[in-house]
This record gives structure tokens, C-alpha cells and sequence, in this order.
């Protein structure tokens, strides 16, 4: 194999598949980078697998001569990474059963030892699938809005993923509805997204109406790479069956095993009334936690005081011994006045992925779940147990 190709493209490319290499590699193979290079095409895939989520993404290059090869992920990486913009010649040849790789430019070379690419296993694939096309907006929304709030623990793998479920409104048997849901146990997001916008075609999304699927949300973050650099128009094509979810997006392939066992019955925690609620400029209450945060830092908790004649919210954190904050904003406040305690991080993770100027803070007791909501837009609904204060 001989290819000739700009450092950039291997490097943002090599960047990209990379993250699905794991840590602890088993089989060892796993450790590499498969590379596969054909003349008729004259195009370089890269391949990475983790044994649950792969990565696969393909660019233009010249190729002199095909071939593959699997080189380790992490010093290949590192070695394109330092060399300056030019071209980067790529050559393999077999010496005696060893495949060594020498990365060449004008300012020197390197030599790698790779494995054969016959031991690379192949990616999922997914069997009697079902296919649909979602557009870069409408999968921006979803994780945007719920996947800080999946679980890292992982005694709990389906709180690790993201639920994606339809839904569907009218009598036709067509989804109105995508839902993304992520919670931890301790808060909750949900965003429910129109499939029925004006610039999605009715005919380009399949009828799904008992779609439910979870996701692990470490394959999903890399989705969301995946498709940062996209149009808002552009679209993305999900096929998947019992076991695997495959996106894709031009030359840029995404798999995962899906997580089994039944996701919590989330819709049931959300109340549906509420005694009190406040609406709140967002950006000026994200900015008195930011100054709070400072003394929130051994406990993590904040306190909200909600004013109803007074019209204000005040937002406050202790740390015994060290001191004490306190800020008050403006607030029209609906119902008694409370004092209710947070975790300050929760909080701060739902303001900044609500993406309206104003929200809406919806609840009943000190000890009952709170509901934030965006105020227009995006139909997002974050959920956040509150803390007990201790006086």
C-alpha cells in the first residue's frame, strides 16, 4: 500500500475515529487503526472499534497503491499530529510476515509495526433493518438537550444511555414525534422534537410509531461530533434492527450496540400541576450561580428563596466555617413564598442547555420535583429532584 495525502486530512480524520479506540484493548488489534486505501476510488478509510462502538470515516487521497493495514491508534496519532502542513506519504511493505508502516515527508520519516488488517474484526452490521432520515437539526436538539444528564455509573447501564422513542399525535399511522430522554436517578431531560417541520419531507421519514431504542451516551457525544460540522439542512441516515444502530453522514459512519433491558417509565415522575411558578431571565440566574458556586464547593448545594411580594428570587450557598453568598435577581413569582435547596451542578448543566432567554420553574414543595422549561422553542422538559436543607 502506497498513499500520498495533506497532514490535515489525516490528522482531523485519524482525530476522529480514534475515540472509539479503547483504553484496554481485547483483542490487541483493537489498539490499532484500520487503514484501507483503493486506487479505483482513490480514497483512504480509517476504521476504529471499541467491541460496542465503531467509527469509520473515508477521504480523498491519491493512491498509488491499494492495500490496508492497522497501525496503533495512539503514536500514529501522535506522529501526524506534530508534522507540520505538507504532504505525508504512507507506505507498507511485508518483511517477513512483520507489516511495517513508514510515514514519510520532507523532513524525515517513521516507522510503525502494525498488525494484519485480516485481523481487524468487521463492524456491525445491522439485519432486517429499518431505516429513516433525520435531519442535523432535529438530532442537534435532542442530545443537545438531555445528554449531559445520562448516568456515568455503570452498576446502572441503561441510565447510561439515551432513550430515543416516537410518538405518534394525529390518526395517521406516520411518528409526530422524536423523544430524547437521559436521566441519572437524580434529574431528568426530556426533548420532544416535531418531525413535522416545515423543511423536513414528509415522505423521507419512515413510519416508526413503536420505535424505542437505548443508546449508549458515549456513542452518541461522538454522533454529535460527527455531525458538528454539518448543515442544519443536511440530513443523517439511521438503520438499525434488535441489536445495532448505524448512522451515517457522507463518508462518516457511526455504530453501536444497543443497551437492553427496559428504560424507566420517565413520563410517570413528571406532575403535571403545579401550586407555584417563577419565570426568570436564564442567563442573569446562570450568572448568580457562577458567583454562589465559589462557597458551593464542599457541598455542592444551593438555596433558592422565592419572593412573592417582593418579586425576587435569591439565590445563596454556605460553606460552614469559610463564609457565605448570597445574589438576588428579579423573578415573577406565581404562588407562596419557599425556600428550596439544590445540587448546584445540576442546576447549571439544565440553565445552559435550555436555549431560551427566559425559563419557567415549575413546582409544588420544597421536597417534590421542580421542572425547568424553556419559554417558546424548543419543547424541552428538565426535571431535578431538590436537596433537604439542613439548618
Amino acid at each position: 500500500m502506497k498513499i500520498v495525502s495533506s497532514q490535515s486530512d489525516l490528522k482531523n480524520n485519524l482525530s476522529l475515529v480514534s475515540r472509539a479506540v479503547p483504553s484496554r484493548a481485547e483483542p490487541a488489534v483493537l489498539a490499532n487503526v484500520l487503514i484501507e486505501a483503493t486506487e479505483t476510488s482513490q480514497k483512504v478509510s480509517m476504521t476504529a472499534f471499541d467491541g460496542s462502538m465503531g467509527i469509520k470515516t473515508s477521504f480523498n487521497a491519491e493512491v498509488i497503491e491499494g492495500g490496508s493495514i492497522t497501525l496503533p491508534a495512539k503514536l500514529f496519532n501522535d506522529i501526524v499530529a506534530r508534522l507540520p502542513e505538507m504532504e505525508i506519504t504512507l507506505s507498507v511493505a511485508e518483511e517477513e510476515n512483520n507489516f511495517i508502516a513508514t510515514i514519510s515527508s520532507t523532513s524525515g520519516e517513521f516507522r510503525l509495526a502494525g498488525i494484519d488488517a485480516e485481523e481487524f474484526p468487521e463492524l456491525p452490521q445491522v439485519k432486517g433493518e429499518q431505516v429513516m432520515e433525520l435531519p442535523i437539526a432535529i438530532v442537534n436538539e435532542g442530545l443537545g438537550g438531555c445528554l449531559f444528564a445520562a448516568s456515568t455509573e455503570l452498576s446502572k447501564q441503561v441510565l447510561t444511555g439515551v432513550h430515543l422513542k416516537t410518538k405518534v399525535l394525529g390518526e395517521s399511522d406516520r411518528a409526530d414525534i422524536l423523544e430524547f430522554a437521559a436521566t441519572d436517578s437524580h434529574r431528568l431531560a426530556v426533548v420532544a422534537t416535531d418531525l413535522n417541520q416545515e423543511d423536513i419531507e414528509s415522505e423521507s421519514v419512515v413510519s416508526l410509531p413503536d420505535f424505542a431504542v437505548t443508546i449508549p451516551a458515549k456513542a452518541l457525544r461522538e454522533l454529535e461530533r460527527i455531525v458538528a460540522d454539518a448543515g442544519e439542512s443536511d440530513r443523517i441516515k439511521v438503520s438499525f434492527d434488535e441489536v445495532v444502530m448505524v448512522f451515517e453522514l457522507g463518508d462518516r459512519l457511526l455504530t453501536s450496540a444497543k443497551i437492553p433491558g427496559d428504560y424507566p417509565a420517565y413520563g410517570q415522575l413528571i406532575p403535571q400541576n403545579f401550586a407555584r411558578e417563577m419565570i426568570v431571565d436564564r442567563k442573569r440566574l446562570l450568572s448568580s450561580l457562577e458567583l454562589v458556586a465559589v462557597l458551593a464547593q464542599k457541598n455542592n448545594l444551593v438555596k433558592f428563596s422565592l419572593s412573592n411580594d417582593l418579586g425576587e428570587l435569591t439565590v445563596s450557598a454556605d460553606a460552614q466555617d469559610v463564609g457565605n453568598a448570597k445574589q438576588s435577581l428579579p423573578a415573577e413569582i406565581m404562588g407562596e413564598d419557599i425556600e428550596i435547596a439544590f445540587n448546584i451542578k445540576y442546576l447549571m448543566d439544565g440553565l445552559k442547555a435550555l436555549p431560551t432567554a427566559e425559563i419557567k420553574m415549575q413546582l409544588n414543595e420544597w421536597n417534590q420535583p421542580v421542572i425547568f422549561s424553556p419559554l417558546g422553542g424548543l419543547d424541552m422538559t428538565y426535571l431535578v429532584m431538590p436537596v433537604q436543607i439542613r439548618n
